[in-house]
């Protein structure tokens, strides 16, 4: 039994797998993986790398002996903790452009082009307002730049030298017997810390403190197109970090839209809620809605079209500005009608005769009749009354919009609502 299964999780086998299935489980996670297939997805790079570690422990019958019996840590006392990097370990798995799988990620080996200072990301939160209308940010940020007054040397022309105990490389090998087993592990180097480089006190630079770098505030200026989207990227190459030897690093802004307490947006269109009173929604009128440009929409109601709750109406080519094209999305208005609480006279008083003479001239007749009891039937009068939520409690919870219509259990109350109405 194993005393450790990470590195046979990783590949998705067996403890006990063949040397072929092993090849076989390698192949199939590092050509899904692989960062030149995968540009945009950081997850996907250290996958790749925790692969090819995984795969060069186990196709090593030495390391996998020692990994089986004494795990990960018996392997970084033992001298596997370094190895083969991941691309090389790829190119060397799959061969040059001639091979198999050649030129699937620009011909077999990895092109090793000039390292690069890591990218600094920021988002910016931007409004529906800027958005529409297109603006210009000034963001600044810290970072990194090569110190002048030693040209990134950290001292004093002549004054750095290479550690002579790692030989530059800022890790050390290191041997140390247990037992019958010799175990070879890296250590940070004791000299330099690291550094590759061992710098005397008085001979470092005074303005960076033989750190090579300081920090400087840059502004930049960012340019919002109208239309963008949440999730829209906006570079600037080269103005991110900067290191020694090393090419400096990316900005990125990445957007995201504020919310708006007025509009909802839906890829180019936008959405608006209206309400209206009983009057306009049947006679027509007028309602006004201000835009994200400042400007005032005049919207006619036409007398007669009856406005009903929840409908939506379309105002074309009054949405979002399509990014990098010259037209627009569609503006969608949902209408809300407020009911008057009573219709009649002042304090309360009923409505007359004539006023109930001139709604029946003008609305569609009632349909009473239609569900009218049968002449023989014993009929009982009754007068509706308000509901006082405080008194009525939870019983009329169904009718007030407490039920979904996929509840599963009817609340106490709307079951008998339900019954007196049918």
């Amino acid at each position: 039994m194993v005393k450790d299964q990470k590195f046979y999780d990783i590949l998705g086998v067996s403890p006990d797998a063949t040397e072929a299935q092993l090849k076989s489980a390698y192949k199939k996670g590092a050509l899904k993986h692989h960062p030149d297939k995968n540009a945009h997805n950081p997850d996907a790079a250290e996958k790749f790398k925790d692969l090819s570690h995984a795969y060069e422990v186990l196709s090593d019958p030495e390391k996998r002996q020692i990994y089986d019996q004494y795990g990960e840590e018996g392997l970084e006392q033992g001298g596997g903790g370094g190895g083969m990097a991941a691309e090389d370990l790829f190119a060397q798995f799959f061969g040059g452009g001639g091979g198999p799988f050649g030129g699937m990620f620009g011909g077999g080996a990895r092109e090793q082009g000039p390292k690069k200072a890591r990218t600094i990301s920021h988002v910016h939160k931007v409004s529906l307002e800027d958005i529409y209308r297109g603006k210009v940010s000034k963001l600044a940020l810290q970072k990194s730049v090569i110190c002048p007054k030693c040209d990134g040397r950290g001292g004093k022309e002549g004054a750095v030298k290479k550690c002579a105990g790692c030989d530059g490389r800022g890790m050390k090998h290191m041997m140390r017997q247990m037992g019958p087993m010799i175990q070879r592990f890296q250590t940070v180097c004791p000299d330099c810390q690291g550094e590759g480089e061992i710098i005397r006190d008085r001979d470092r630079c005074k303005q960076c403190n033989g750190k090579k770098t300081i920090i400087e505030r840059k502004v930049l200026h960012v340019h919002v197109d109208r239309g963008v989207k949440s999730g829209h990227r906006i570079e600037f190459r080269g103005e991110g970090d900067q290191l020694p030897g090393v090419e400096p690093g990316d900005v990125v802004f990445e957007i995201e839209q504020k919310p708006h307490p007025r509009f909802q947006r839906k890829d180019d269109d936008l959405f608006y809620h209206a309400e209206v009173d009983l009057l306009t929604a049947l006679a027509g009128g007028k309602i006004h809605i201000e835009h994200l440009d400042e400007r005032w929409l005049t919207v006619d109601i036409i007398p007669g079209e009856c406005i009903t709750p929840g409908e939506v109406k379309v105002i074309r080519g009054q949405g979002m500005p399509s990014y990098r094209h010259h037209d627009y999305g569609n503006l969608y208005i949902q209408f809300d009608v407020k009911f008057p609480e009573r219709l009649g006279g002042e304090d309360g008083a009923p409505m007359t005769e004539e006023q109930i003479k001139a709604l029946e001239s003008v609305l569609p007749p009632r349909t009473a009749a239609a569900t009218a009891p049968p002449t023989d039937a014993m009929v009982e009068d009754f007068t509706l009354e308000t509901v006082d939520a405080a008194r009525e409690g939870g019983r009329a919870r169904g009718m007030a919009g407490g039920m979904d219509d996929d509840d599963d259990e009817m609340h106490p109350g709307a079951e008998r609502v339900q019954c007196a109405s049918q």
